[in-house]
């Protein structure tokens, strides 16, 4: 069952880009804005992480912390966020079990060829671990993405 509205997100989040476990209690008193990505270095994909980076002073002011997830391994995220100076984790979810959990692993189409993959999507997380607001992969405007956290 894909984690909803009103649901606690789980404790154990998975390994950074340097091994690192991330928890939900590393981030007790702050929002937090976990994003699910497709891949590193994708137009979209860099869009979306340069617009969090430009606007992460403006998010941390108002409370936010910021936390990207993808199936890319941790020397993909390491190059992505030297490359991008990305100031925020990015998690290697390599089995997709995270993506799973939130229900963004899903079946997606281009040019008529089915294949899994990750749903571009943002849970937005209270100072509890509880999901507050989810946008959407239909909603995400990925050069304007941390003005749409702040203004959500």
């Amino acid at each position: 069952m894909a984690i909803q509205v009103g649901d606690k997100v789980p404790e154990v989040l998975g390994l950074d880009q340097n091994g690192k476990e991330i928890k939900r209690s590393d981030f007790k008193g702050k929002k937090l804005a976990l994003y699910f990505y497709p891949k590193d270095n994708t137009s979209g994909c860099t869009a979306e992480a340069c617009s969090l980076r430009d606007g992460y002073q403006e998010l941390k002011k108002a409370g936010y912390e910021v936390l990207g997830v993808s199936k890319d391994n941790a020397k993909s995220h390491q190059g992505f966020i030297t490359k991008h100076e990305l100031p925020f984790n990015l998690i290697a979810d390599t089995d997709v079990k995270l993506q799973e959990q939130f229900g963004v692993w899903a079946e997606k189409s281009m040019y008529g060829r089915k294949y899994m993959g990750t749903l571009r999507t943002t849970f937005i997380i209270n100072e509890e671990g509880i999901v507050e607001k989810i946008i959407g992969s239909k909603e995400i405007k990925t050069k304007d993405h941390a003005n749409q956290i702040l203004n959500k």
